[in-house]
């Protein structure tokens, strides 16, 4: 018996090294932010795939994890004091992994709250506002016949993609370092151009620091390999 046995997650998606960091997620802009900070600190972990298309997050398993039935969660076999640590939402995870590893979040308490303070601007801004873009442009939303929504999501997804335009003048990234900001804000730009196929709607090649700071984010190898994990079955 396993301290990860006390879980009852792990009966439906059994692990395989028990030693390694458990992650149930699945490859959406939220889900990708985990796999991303695991490929970058180095972490070992295992993905495992809770298809959002077949409900497997509202599955009691799931929500014996997350009781709010959304991806990504996880569980550290080996953390604070060497117990165990179940974890969900996306930016506590970021944040709990960052302060784990000394990684992506600076520990001066300026420089630390510069980079919280963004972290909570894509959950709270761009992750809600695209979100509700997509569902209303590319997904169910699209064929009501009211446009009120669908003006609404695209104009504040607008507004929110200036205010990074406007952040990444003169900077690599969003506070100049590399961090959990860009990591889980850079996920949710690459939705207009894929997913959402919305770049026109919302200007995207107008702009002249956002296209540049999403390929650096792409074109970094960790990230290239979060994207795929964990795959879809």
């Amino acid at each position: 018996m396993t301290a990860l046995d006390m879980f009852p997650i792990t009966r439906r998606w059994p692990p395989r090294d028990t030693r390694a960091i458990q992650l149930y997620s699945y490859p959406t802009p939220n889900g990708v932010k985990a796999s991303i900070m695991l490929e970058e600190t180095g972490l070992p972990y295992e993905a495992h795939t809770v298809d959002i298309g077949a409900d497997d997050q509202f599955t009691p398993e799931f929500l014996s994890l997350n009781p709010n039935n959304k991806i990504p969660a996880l569980i550290d076999p080996n953390g604070p004091d060497g117990a165990p640590l179940p974890l969900f939402e996306s930016g506590a995870i970021l944040i709990y992994l960052a302060e784990k590893t000394g990684h992506f979040l600076p520990t001066a308490p300026r420089a630390r709250s510069e980079v919280l303070q963004w972290l909570m601007f894509q959950i709270g801004g761009v992750g809600p506002m695209f979100g509700q873009m997509g569902f209303f442009v590319a997904f169910g939303g699209k064929d009501v016949p009211d446009p009120t929504a669908r003006i609404r999501y695209v104009a504040e997804s607008t507004r929110l993609l200036r205010v990074l335009e406007a952040r990444l003048e003169g900077r690599e990234w969003i506070c100049g370092d590399y961090s959990i900001a860009d990591i889980a804000i850079a996920p949710w730009l690459r939705t207009l151009l894929g997913p959402y196929d919305a770049a026109d709607l919302v200007g995207w090649h107008g702009f002249a620091n956002l296209p540049g700071y999403l390929e650096r984010f792409l074109a970094r190898p960790a990230v290239r390999r979060g994207l795929l994990q964990p795959p879809k079955d």
